[in-house]
């Protein structure tokens, strides 16, 4: 059964660009919300509303280390994305079938 809620928070914060590339950029490795901000030339409030929001989802952690916040990548994987996408895909290939096996059936009727 999918749970919605975390589906929802984790489509929410995978729909911006910007959240994308700092999971890309993550990927390679942890980084500060600083030198997240740096590339895009965006404040470093903007950025930590971004990495609230990736926080949120579980999709990212971060560690107060001193003064400055450590990010990388959360241990959630996405197995709720992942069930909902596998639901979703049943339901379109079971409807493909049909409208196939309909088109088989009216083959060479006058249109």
């Amino acid at each position: 059964m999918v749970h919605y809620q975390p589906v929802d928070r984790t489509f929410g914060a995978l729909a911006d660009p910007t959240r994308r590339v700092v999971l890309e950029r993550l990927g390679r490795g942890s980084a500060t919300i600083s030198e997240l901000a740096e590339p895009s030339g965006m404040t470093l409030t903007g950025m930590k509303k971004h990495v609230r929001v990736l926080e949120e989802a579980q999709l990212v952690v971060t560690v107060k280390v001193g003064r400055t916040r450590l990010c990388h990548l959360g241990p959630r994987r996405l197995d709720d994305v992942r069930e909902w996408v596998d639901i979703y895909r049943q339901m379109v290939n079971e409807q493909l079938d049909r409208f196939g096996e309909l088109l088989d059936r009216t083959k060479g009727e006058p249109h």
